[in-house]
């Protein structure tokens, strides 16, 4: 299947500067109230920025530190090459701690340190030059697996389908068109109606803020529901379809997604409806051999307490479990949808071979 990008897709979520030293990202975290630009140069910024959601979806975490590392090499310009790898050696890892589950976050990091490890007998200008290249690189990368994954994923899909989606996998999530939004986006501009269903996600409320927010600014029918509702869309015959993103991809086909994505696809498959995850092949993590073996960030408790409250909404010192991510068993999957195309059981040995 080949499908093209169309060239007038400028990315809004994530950018540089004119001066390009610093990069400049739409807060996530202060939608759909309020469109805020945060303009960033600090490590400290950046990590904050991915530490407390201001920007957040896997593939935008790794464009996001990709820039970030980029423009925080910039301010040692002055250094020998060895002060500069050691500057730069403890900003990645200092960086890469700020959300351990999402892996395009350590990846685009890795990426990025290899070109400073290649280097290291230039001259750091010319390091910081390639750093600046490859972060748009990786940029430009997502964009095409964005359009890829929407163009692999419209094609499961027809007009007037209904379809559940939990979290938020849309544009603010990546470069362009999402992963899990991406085939309502595209089908939407190809003239296709759907009806879409989206749970809020508790406790941060991603889906209500963010993917209606961006639905509804495409155009499309979407109904938000509260996560304990999905039982009953489902019940109704109102969904054909769930799809979500991811974050990781284990080797066998477990995934790890926003904490109450598995019990989405539990329902799903009581009510016989097809599962997918969407995400590109950068989620896929082929060391990680099953969902038990990666690992759940653990958030503030305050998140279920008074987050979103004017009042505390729990008794005070009563002990809250926020993980914020949990992960589904491959078996409850009809197929991973990636910009290489559509793998469907045996995950294990298909995943591997979409790497040959």
């Amino acid at each position: 299947m080949n499908h093209q990008m169309p060239e007038n897709i400028r990315p809004e979520n994530i950018r540089l500067s004119n001066d390009r030293k610093k990069v400049i990202i739409i807060d996530q975290s202060a939608l759909p109230n309020k469109l805020e630009y945060l303009t960033l140069d600090q490590p400290e910024e950046c990590f904050d920025a991915i530490k407390t959601l201001k920007v957040r979806g896997a593939p935008a975490i790794g464009i996001f530190a990709a820039f970030a590392m980029y423009v925080t090499a910039q301010q040692w310009a002055d250094h020998s090459i060895e002060e500069f790898q050691k500057k730069y050696q403890l900003a990645s890892e200092y960086l890469n701690s700020a959300r351990p589950t999402a892996v395009n976050l350590s990846w685009a990091i890795r990426r990025l340190q290899q070109i400073v490890d290649d280097h290291a007998g230039g001259s750091v200008s010319e390091v910081i030059a390639l750093l600046g290249k490859e972060a748009e690189k990786i940029q430009q990368e997502d964009m095409e697996m964005c359009y890829q994954i929407a163009s692999h994923g419209l094609s499961l899909l027809k007009e007037g389908d209904g379809i559940l989606t939990h979290c938020n996998a849309g544009p603010l999530a990546t470069s362009c068109y999402g992963t899990a939004l991406g085939p309502m986006l595209l089908g939407k501009e190809q003239g296709m109606n759907f009806r879409v269903f989206a749970d809020e996600t508790r406790p941060l409320l991603q889906g209500a803020r963010l993917t209606t927010y961006e639905l509804q600014k495409a155009g499309i029918d979407v109904t938000l529901i509260c996560d304990n509702m999905a039982s009953v869309v489902m019940k109704n015959g109102w969904v054909d379809k769930v799809f979500v993103g991811c974050d990781r991809i284990a080797a066998n086909g477990d995934f790890a997604n926003k904490i109450g994505t598995s019990g989405v696809a539990i329902l799903a498959n009581y009510y016989h409806i097809p599962v997918y995850t969407l995400g590109p092949s950068s989620t896929i993590d082929l060391d990680t051999p099953t969902g038990a073996d990666i690992p759940i960030e653990l958030r503030d408790p305050d998140e279920i307490r008074t987050m979103w409250y004017k009042e505390p909404m729990a008794p005070e010192k009563v002990p809250c479990y926020n993980p914020s991510f949990d992960v589904t068993d491959h078996t409850l999957l009809a197929g991973i949808i990636t910009e290489k195309g559509i793998v469907y059981p045996p995950f294990e040995e298909n995943l591997k071979r979409l790497f040959r």
